[in-house]
């Protein structure tokens, strides 16, 4: 090999023996761990350039050098292909997703298997409405005066609310509203359906007003974006185990994730289906994120539905969360897909 590819070959073993023993690593270390078929000094030649070029760093109290920010970003770009998962690790993913009976469980399944897959903090964003069209939506007559709403949106998205009309309606009236909702809601985006469904009661036959009134102000309720409701997290408790790899603060971090706004920009950028998108300590915006490393990818049937991904240190296993982020979201959109 020639002198580049031995020198990212010591960049790689660096990278590896750092991520698995978070120690800083010397020359001596790598001859003995990696067959690179050179000597000692050769690795020490290549380590002061590795420093020079600013991909690895020398931390005070240590003889041994840690990748930075720039040495892992260069790292993960030169990652050949994605390590995929192996055929067992696959087949529990698949079995632990086939399990899920709507779309809330298949998301609350992703955020807990990603985040036993890598052991860092899981990120899953909610389909966001905005991009979502109503399919349908099902009135059920539970009393006379009582009406359950069901609105199902193209992204598996199930609402449930129940309406109390403060008077009895009839059978034929229920049909009157489901069809009215129905020509009003179907097929519209989210915040065209909500715009529309405003206008139903003025439209509306006199004797259906109040109880179109009623129905039309908790439909408005449900199809307007909450969102509160956009993040699932998981395994955050996975941070606390590498406190350490938070010089600044890991308790910026834990305050971020629960604001749930920082998440969501870095989510937002993985708007590519099947692309992971990894950004690197100093490359993300959000300053309380600046040890924290990002895997992301979009995820959806087809069409992007939303974000999910991993946080965790710059200090990890890039190749193997980078292949698990990859699988849980190809199975989510194969799952989404089918339904």
């Amino acid at each position: 090999m020639n002198a580049d590819e031995r020198r990212f070959a010591v960049l790689r073993a660096i990278v590896a023996d750092y991520v698995s023993t978070h120690e800083p690593v010397g020359s001596k270390m790598i001859v003995e761990r990696h067959n690179l078929g050179v000597s000692s000094a050769t690795v020490r030649n290549d380590m002061a350039v590795l420093e020079d070029e600013g991909l690895i760093a020398q931390p005070h109290t240590s003889a041994g050098r840690v990748p930075t920010d720039k040495g892992y970003r260069l790292f993960v770009d030169r990652l050949a292909q994605v390590k995929p998962l192996s055929a067992a690790e696959r087949r529990a993913v698949q079995a632990f997703l086939d399990g899920a009976v709507d779309l809330d469980d298949v998301l609350r399944r992703s955020v807990r298997l990603l985040a036993q897959l890598t052991r860092q903090v899981a990120v899953v964003q909610y389909p966001t409405l905005t991009r979502s069209t109503v399919r349908h939506c099902e009135i059920v007559q539970l009393t006379p005066a009582r009406l359950m709403l069901v609105v199902i949106t193209d992204s598996g998205r199930v609402d449930q609310r129940v309406v109390d009309l403060g008077d009895v309606i009839s059978d034929d009236a229920v049909g009157q509203v489901r069809t009215l909702v129905n020509g009003a809601l179907v097929g519209r985006p989210l915040a065209a359906a909500s715009a529309a469904v405003a206008e139903l009661p003025n439209t509306a036959p006199a004797d259906l007003r109040d109880a179109m009134i009623a129905v039309s102000t908790v439909l408005i309720e449900t199809l307007v974006e909450h969102p509160e409701e956009r993040l699932l997290l998981g395994g955050t408790a996975n941070l606390t185990r590498s406190a350490a790899d938070f010089p600044h603060s890991l308790r910026q971090v834990l305050e971020a994730l629960e604001e749930q706004v920082v998440v969501l920009r870095l989510l937002a950028s993985a708007q590519e289906p099947g692309t992971v998108t990894v950004r690197i300590g100093e490359e993300n915006e959000a300053e309380e994120m600046r040890d924290t490393s990002v895997v992301s990818i979009g995820y959806g049937p087809g069409t992007v539905l939303g974000g999910m991904g991993i946080l965790g240190p710059t200090r990890m296993d890039y190749p193997g969360s980078i292949a698990a982020v990859h699988a849980v979201a190809r199975y989510v959109g194969e799952i989404l897909a089918g339904r």
